[in-house]
């Protein structure tokens, strides 16, 4: 079974290219059939949930050209809109269920399987069927796991989100983009990518204000036409390696991002000691001793985010003193913790909050990636610890980070990608 295995120790050192956001990349390749003409996308990131999400709008029709690794030509004109759109792969990424507001918003109906992806907790759909039904849709579930959206007319509405929903706002956004007269959303989710879905439906004719704030009002229009349009960088994949240089003691500087998006991650390494350097597009990250303690809570945008939790718990498990992190948005975001201690961290978690007691060091272990972002948390941990560390179940990892470990490599990193016991020998051999 292919895993990475890796041998820690090593300060991490250079530098590092950001890909494009994958959870602004999901929306917009959604939106991006909205129109009959070709709309061109740049800086899609090259990872398993976009290869999915594009394969799926071929399923139903959709013309996908992949002009290079990163920029696609996609139209949508030639899409049969009573196909469902359902398979065993769309099945298993969160990004499909976009589908159902850029379909309804053009055709609507829509009949989209309901999505899987990361098993972090709840995430029901319940605001966006609140949404879609303040348009004048009618919503049905049906076997097996099928969401049947379907609406005479689609009329703007005034809808206010019981909690804030970064998938509810880019759905309803989406099919209000298409509807007739003015929709407010208010308690809107204000996420990078809920600007970069705006400003991309935007350059294809529609009238959408108000992105990045809690109230955005979409002006419905009749059609949206063609356009070329590049994708933000992914702020997660950044805070990912800063918290990798954090780690491993290392010396980093992590290139095309945009750092107001990297605020709330800054802050906190700032606060347990790192040195922080800010350029126009990228972010220098300096520990050169072992780091203090502080306490986190994940809340929405502009707060510290919730798929930067393991990362920053990870980095805490190595600082000096007692540090509290509190989960707010998912339930069942600390299943890597068991893990963790596998390694001798020494934390307990209580309901949702994390009470961490630093260590002056992790011992090389055997881990499962229990999701996405834990995945990469764990590669991080297995990077700081003494010793030879391999992480299974890599495919959660490979679903949203390009080139993880040939990245890793280039900063100095002893990390491979590795299938037999051949290849684990010769990976032992070659790091020494």
């Amino acid at each position: 079974m292919e895993h990475y295995m890796v041998k820690g120790g090593t300060p991490l050192s250079g530098e590092v290219e950001i890909a494009g956001a994958k959870n602004a990349a999901l929306p917009i390749i959604a939106a991006s059939i909205m129109t009959n003409e070709t709309v061109l996308i740049e800086n899609v990131p090259d990872v398993s949930d976009i290869r999915t999400l594009l394969n799926a709008i071929r399923s139903i029709g959709a013309h996908v050209e992949k002009v290079d690794r990163h920029s696609y030509r996609i139209n949508g004109s030639p899409i049969n809109r009573a196909a469902p759109v359902d398979n065993e792969y769309v099945r298993k990424i969160r990004g499909s269920y976009y589908l159902i507001g850029s379909l309804l918003g053009k055709y609507k109906t829509a009949s989209v399987a309901l999505p899987g992806g990361c098993n972090i907790g709840l995430r029901p759909i319940d605001q966006h069927i609140k949404g879609f039904k303040a348009l004048g849709a009618d919503i049905r579930l049906r076997p097996p796991g099928l969401v049947d959206a379907r609406a005479e007319n689609l009329s703007g509405a005034h809808i206010y989100m019981d909690v804030v929903s970064v998938g509810a706002t880019i759905n309803i956004m989406m099919a209000a983009a298409m509807a007739d007269g003015l929709t407010i959303i208010e308690n809107a989710a204000k996420e990078p990518h809920v600007v970069d879905l705006a400003s991309f439906l935007n350059s294809m004719g529609a009238s959408i204000k108000g992105a990045g704030t809690d109230v955005i009002r979409i002006r419905g229009v009749k059609r949206l036409h063609g356009t070329e349009y590049s994708i933000i960088p992914d702020q997660i994949e950044a805070g990912t390696f800063m918290f990798a240089a954090a780690a491993t003691r290392g010396d980093v500087v992590i290139r095309n991002v945009i750092p107001k998006h990297l605020e709330s991650i800054s802050a906190k390494l700032l606060e347990v000691g790192c040195q922080i350097e800010e350029s126009d597009d990228a972010v220098r990250v300096v520990a050169t001793r072992r780091l203090g303690n502080t306490n986190v809570k994940t809340l929405p945008y502009p707060g510290f985010p919730t798929d930067m939790q393991p990362q920053i718990t990870i980095l805490l498990g190595l600082s000096n003193g007692t540090s509290i992190v509190t989960e707010s948005i998912f339930e069942n975001r600390f299943k890597y913790v068991d893990e963790l201690t596998k390694m001798g961290a020494h934390i307990t978690v209580e309901g949702n909050t994390a009470i961490i007691e630093g260590v002056s060091g992790y011992t090389a272990a055997n881990l499962s990636s229990p999701d996405l972002r834990a995945g990469a948390a764990l590669v991080i941990a297995a990077m700081a610890a003494e010793g030879f560390s391999e992480i299974y179940d890599i495919h959660y990892i490979e679903r949203g980070y390009e080139d993880f470990p040939e990245k890793l490599r280039k900063l100095g990193a002893l990390i491979d990608k590795v299938d037999t016991e051949d290849d684990k020998r010769r990976f032992i051999f070659r790091a020494g």
